[in-house]
């Protein structure tokens, strides 16, 4: 692999022109492309395998055109201490916020809450004041909503229907009967945030390359052909938005992973091309051997990731499956961004790279002195220091990381998923408000209703069969009541609507949940009817069973998969298995921090969490995911640099320093941009992006510092050669891949590597 890299890499530094010119027509024909492409779906909740997902469809075919896909609005009305909503003052301003809503543009209907509506699209209906029952009136008459429905999605609405909204609320307000008015749902407008701390990760990590580098031309070439690869993946996934049925999710996690590898793979090329120079390599030279060896360590780097993002399919979600490969696409293009485009920029300006030091004529020529090890010439630096350190005292390492990260990783035990709604947003919004108004009014259990389908087409009685149903649910521990049941036209399907007790994302709601579905064989056996419990709130619970169910499974496949891949990538038994294990306990620290703060709430003020809760349920397996893909590429690239070492010669402890030496600081600058990176999500008002960004940080932070920096030399400063075993057996049936870049020579006189991975001395060939 490593001749045929180098010769790619030469091959695209003196072709350079030709290699810029073809990316730039893919670039231009993808966002062409993506110009004239239709919208994607969109973004979908479909949960095959759940019985909420199951209980959704049966409802599409009994009732259709029942479930539409319309924005909607609550607006919730809270009458001053010792008033109620039905005073003629509160009344009033309630009734004229309903009939200016409902001929506001895109809105299907609007109920209030007296018992009437009125039919949008500038109608000017009757409200229904003083019609029918008070259903949408707490009991103590303090409290009272009006719901709102659009014709169109949320994504859709317009903004003079969002502002329709909001001028009616602020009316109301201002009304003078003393109203608190708030609003939330799906056609509330949200807040897309400033990008400030997305700009500001960027700019970190901009500046981190200009310290690792020390020039200009270093660090903006890793963010420039980073920018490309990004732009080509989100452009491609655009255009092909519709024509395979992509989510608007899809891009971004596409995004976020490929600004990740994107610029950790060109870093770690530039890296080597700038060390290969400072051997006296000439420019083409030197770009061929970086792509050969760096290079090598990328394409396994990205394949791991790949296994990773591909292995999402074995969670048995759509949108997971559809958001796994087309991230891992992205990493694809990002491997042949640093693989062809890397080399060409390199050729347009082969020495703005370099240090200055190099410029001026300090690079050593080859054949010059041996490039590893004491006495060598080289400069001791940070990573050499720290790695002589940890191979004096790997015991006292070893146990010191894997206590901290063991400790750190006791929270998981407690880890509650769930999907975090308005109840996670800060106090400041007013659909945290409208949230917390509704709770107190109606009680916790409000927000998040249970709907139970009854089918009873077998039944003698249908709807004594439905009556009995509902007195079976009214009367279970945890429900507070259950709403009138309403049939479809053939009289067979009933819909129900059961209000719990607690709230929606709590622990005692998703033992209802359970509680019901394991009395359900009673009751049906009683009726001769069938019933599911679905809606948002038994679906979320569906999917946090489902994602904590797959967990172990999908770790299981993406880290036997990579653990083969390193097998063959190391040619060593033990190296794979201590990936694994280092991987495993950065993993569980991070989500063991995510539980401390965001459910426990330890430190939660510090990041601006207002409110703990359970943590979300796609988080464990999009932290798996993408944290095993960046922490193999760490792995893959200070592990082969220290192979490399001990292949040409060295000792299995000097291997390490001389890994480290040339390594460490590489690894350590990836992993500060991809900290910066993540951490800007932690700048927003979302609880559910701070969580993703505190997640993803911390994740870097444990594996890439923690674990490759600490726990990886001190097991190979342990195991000593043992550490690149490999029994005979497997030796004879694995391929041979050189990652090392042995089959270029290591620059070292007298010295060339043998045909089975050891070293013998090219004088007495």
């Amino acid at each position: 692999m490593a001749t045929h890299l180098y010769r790619l890499g030469r091959w695209a530094f003196h072709r350079r022109r030709r290699v810029a010119l073809l990316w730039a027509a893919v670039l231009a024909a993808v966002m062409l492309g993506a110009v004239g492409a239709a919208d994607g779906p969109d973004d979908s909740s479909s949960m095959p395998g759940t019985e909420a997902q199951r209980a959704f469809d049966l409802i599409d075919q009994r009732f259709p055109g029942a479930e539409a896909d319309g924005a909607d609005a609550r607006i919730v009305f809270v009458a001053p201490h010792g008033h109620k909503v039905t005073e003629p003052a509160s009344r009033a301003a309630i009734d004229t916020l309903v009939t200016t809503v409902s001929r506001g543009p895109q809105v299907a209907d609007v109920v209030g809450p007296f018992g009437g509506g009125a039919t949008g699209g500038g109608s000017g209906g009757e409200t229904g004041a003083g019609s029918g029952v008070d259903r949408g009136v707490s009991e103590d008459g303090g409290t009272a909503y009006a719901t709102v429905t659009y014709t169109v999605s949320d994504d859709d609405l317009g903004d003079g229907a969002r502002q329709t909204l909001t001028d009616a609320v602020r009316q109301a307000r201002d009304a003078g009967a003393g109203l608190t008015v708030e609003a939330g749902g799906s056609a509330v407008s949200k807040d897309p945030g400033d990008g400030i701390g997305e700009a500001l990760g960027i700019v970190v990590a901009a500046v981190v390359l200009l310290i690792t580098f020390g020039s200009l031309a270093a660090a903006g070439l890793p963010l420039i052909t980073a920018a490309v690869g990004v732009g080509a993946s989100i452009a491609g996934i655009t255009a092909l938005a519709a024509t395979f049925g992509l989510p608007g999710t899809t891009a971004e996690l596409a995004m976020m992973l490929g600004i990740a590898v994107g610029i950790d793979y060109a870093l770690f090329v530039v890296s080597r091309y700038r060390e290969e120079r400072g051997e006296g390599h000439a420019p083409g030279e030197a770009a061929g051997r970086a792509v050969g060896t760096a290079g090598s360590a990328v394409v396994f780097a990205g394949l791991t990731v790949v296994i990773a993002l591909t292995g999402l399919s074995v969670v048995g979600v759509p949108f997971l499956t559809k958001m796994g490969l087309t991230a891992a696409g992205t990493v694809v293009t990002a491997v042949l961004v640093a693989l062809t485009l890397v080399p060409a920029v390199l050729g347009f300006w082969p020495d703005a790279v370099l240090a200055r030091r190099v410029r001026k004529g300090g690079a050593k020529r080859p054949g010059g002195p041996a490039r590893s090890g004491r006495g060598s010439g080289e400069r001791e630096n940070a990573g050499s220091r720290w790695a002589r350190l940890v191979r004096r005292h790997p015991v006292p390492v070893l146990v010191a990381t894997v206590a901290a990260l063991g400790a750190l990783a006791l929270p998981v035990a407690d880890m509650h998923l769930g999907m975090p709604g308005d109840e996670a947003k800060s106090t400041g919004t007013t659909e945290r408000r409208a949230y917390d108004d509704l709770a107190r009014g109606f009680g916790p259990g409000f927000n998040g209703p249970l709907t139970v389908v009854v089918d009873a087409t077998h039944a003698h009685d249908p709807k004594a069969a439905v009556a009995a149903v509902s007195d079976e649910l009214a009367g279970t521990p945890g429900v507070v009541s259950v709403s009138p049941a309403r049939f479809n036209a053939e009289g067979d399907t009933a819909v129900l609507s059961a209000t719990p007790s607690t709230a929606p994302t709590s622990r005692q709601t998703g033992d209802l949940v359970h509680t019901i579905r394991h009395e359900r064989p009673a009751i049906e056996s009683a009726t001769g009817a069938t019933f599911d419990v679905t809606g948002t709130t038994a679906l979320n619970i569906d999917v946090a069973r489902k994602m904590q169910d797959a967990l172990v499974p999908y770790l299981a496949v993406v880290v036997g998969l990579a653990f083969l891949l390193l097998l063959v990538v190391f040619r060593s038994l033990l190296v794979p298995l201590k990936a694994a294990l280092g991987f495993l306990l950065s993993v569980l620290a991070s989500l063991g921090a995510v539980v401390a703060v965001f459910q426990q709430g330890h430190g939660a003020g510090l990041l601006g969490v207002d409110e703990t809760g359970p943590i979300m349920s796609t988080m464990p397996i999009f932290l798996v995911g993408i944290v095993f893909g960046l922490a193999m590429d760490y792995e893959v690239f200070l592990v082969s640099r220290t192979r490399e070492a001990y292949v040409h010669g060295e000792e299995p402890g000097q291997a390490i320093v001389t890994g480290f030496r040339h390594s460490a600081r590489v690894v350590t600058a990836a992993a500060l941009i991809m900290m910066a990176v993540f951490g800007g999500f932690m700048t927003g008002g979302d609880t559910m992006v701070k969580m993703v960004g505190f997640g993803l940080a911390s994740a870097v932070l444990f594996d890439a510092v923690v674990v490759r920096m600490a726990f990886v030399p001190a097991v190979l400063a342990l195991l000593g050669r043992a550490a690149w075993w490999l029994p005979r057996p497997l030796e004879r049936v694995l391929p041979r891949v050189d990652v090392e870049g042995a089959s270029l020579g290591g620059g070292r006189p007298g010295l060339a590597v043998a045909p089975d991975g050891g070293r013998r001395d090219t004088q007495h060939v």
